[in-house]
Parts: C-alpha cells; structure tokens; sequence
C-alpha cells in the first residue's frame, strides 16, 4: 500500500516533470478501477491541462484545467510509473494518460483493488472516505489536538493508527515502524497508553515519515512504480535481529495484513481469541 512518504515522493516527482503538460489521449484498460462523475473519461480528459498533484492521506489527486480532477486511492496493490509511450505496458496496468512529450502516466494494480475517480469541484465531495481523513501526519495540529481525536476510540492502537481519521496517510508498514520507535506494543488497546506513551506516538508518528521521504526519493528514482520497504526497520523483518536491543522480531498475520514488532523495545502480550 502507498502511504504518506511513498505518495509525497511521487506527487514531488510527477510536479516536476508534468506540470503544464497538455492530456493528448487517454485509455481505460481495466475499467473495474475507474469511476467517473464527470462524463466520459477518455473523452473529457483529452485536451486538459494537467495543474499539479498534491497529495490527500493516501490519496493523490491530479488537478486538471477547466474543473477536473483525477483522484486515485491505490489501496493495497496500486503504483503508479511515468514513462515513454513506448516502454513495454505491464499486465497490471489499468489506465493511462498521454501527454504532449510523448510520455505517459500509467496506473498499475494487479489486483485492482484502488479505485480512481474522474471528477469536478462540486462533485470531490463524493469521493468516498477522502472527506474523512483526519489531519495529515505531516502537519498533525497540536498534540492536544491528536488527543482529543484520539479519545473516542477504544481498541488496538494500531488499527486506530491505520483508520486515517486521527491521522491520515499512515498504513500498515508505517504503523509497525511508528509503534517501534515510540516503543509501543502495537496490541495495546488505547485507553491503556499512558500521556507519555501518547506523546510519544504524535511526535514519532511524523518523524518516522518525514524520515522516510528522502530515503525513498533517492532509492526510488524514476521507478516510482516500485515499492520500496527493505530500509524499514522492523515491518516485514519477522525473524531478523532488532536494530534497537538484537532480540528476534515478531511478526504476527492476521486478516491478510502483518503486524511486526520486537517483544522487548516493544512488551505486552497477544490477546486470546
């Protein structure tokens, strides 16, 4: 899943290369991933002006000339390459946008399971779930601010951490990243944290990210399309040494999604089923 430092380094790198570039054509190949509220897609985007992208939580949003917008929520398997119009097209691949410098936006997913959304001002609204994220995690507000948002919930702090509404852009390879710097057990339930632990959690929540964003603009490149997670330092390293203390990482699945974490920079105890 593209999270906050992977979508921030793509919208930086697509503004520098496509801002002012005129759609030539555009083709839907998988239309289960496309959802237009403003006509024909293929039709109506031909023409425009791509604005700029800027990025929402883990939705990036390309504005458009004349009132459109392309607003695309990847979900667990989209990428997204900029290439020329002759490089070969992966299976995966699910829309694409040509530009007037004879390259493309491309939108892969091969499970196809984001969704992107061609729309118009009066109609963002409709988007779903874009409305309800919370605060980005790279301009939180005020810690106490984060508290008050944190308040009506009462299960595991990292499922609250991946909701997006007390703050937006953190998924699941982040949340295990943030929950070991602030040494947090990623099963405790919320209204067991103590007011240290919670500052702890707001303040490494941006810093984890915020480190993560010039790490992966240097590994990345020009293959935006790439996902990046070996530099992590516990997500997916089940098995491996803890950078921090050298105790085994835990990792524990559970509805299709890994949690990891070190039992001792991190200690509790897994709840019973």
């Amino acid at each position: 899943m593209p999270e906050a430092p992977d979508l921030e380094v793509i919208k930086d790198y697509l503004n520098h290369r496509t801002a002012g570039l005129v759609v030539c054509s555009a083709k839907v190949l998988r239309p289960t991933v496309m959802r237009s509220l403003a006509g024909d897609f293929p039709t109506d985007v031909q023409g425009r002006t791509l604005d700029e992208f800027r990025r929402q939580g883990k939705f990036l949003l390309a504005q458009l000339s004349g009132d459109r917008l392309l607003v695309v929520n990847p979900m667990l398997t989209g990428a997204f390459q900029y290439c020329g119009s002759s490089e070969r097209l992966y299976k995966r691949t699910c829309f694409i946008l040509s530009f007037s410098n004879d390259r493309e936006l491309r939108y892969l997913d091969d499970r196809q399971m984001g969704i992107a959304y061609y729309v118009d001002d009066e109609s963002l609204s409709q988007v779903p779930r874009l409305g309800e994220q919370g605060p980005d995690v790279l301009d939180p507000g005020s810690f106490e601010e984060f508290q008050e948002r944190l308040r009506p919930y009462h299960g595991e702090i990292k499922g609250i951490l991946t909701r997006g509404r007390v703050l937006a852009g953190i998924g699941n390879a982040y949340a295990d990243e943030i929950l070991f710097a602030a040494g947090i057990y990623p099963f405790r339930k919320k209204k067991a944290l103590t007011q240290e632990e919670t500052c702890r959690l707001f303040e490494m929540s941006r810093e984890v990210v915020q480190e993560a964003i010039p790490v992966l603009r240097k590994r990345l490149g020009d293959n935006i399309h790439v996902k990046i997670r070996d530099f992590l330092k516990v997500h997916n390293k089940g098995g491996q040494a803890c950078p921090r203390c050298g105790n085994t990482i835990t990792q524990v699945s559970a509805n299709q999604r890994i949690t990891s974490y070190c039992r001792r920079c991190q200690p509790g105890l897994l709840l019973k089923n």
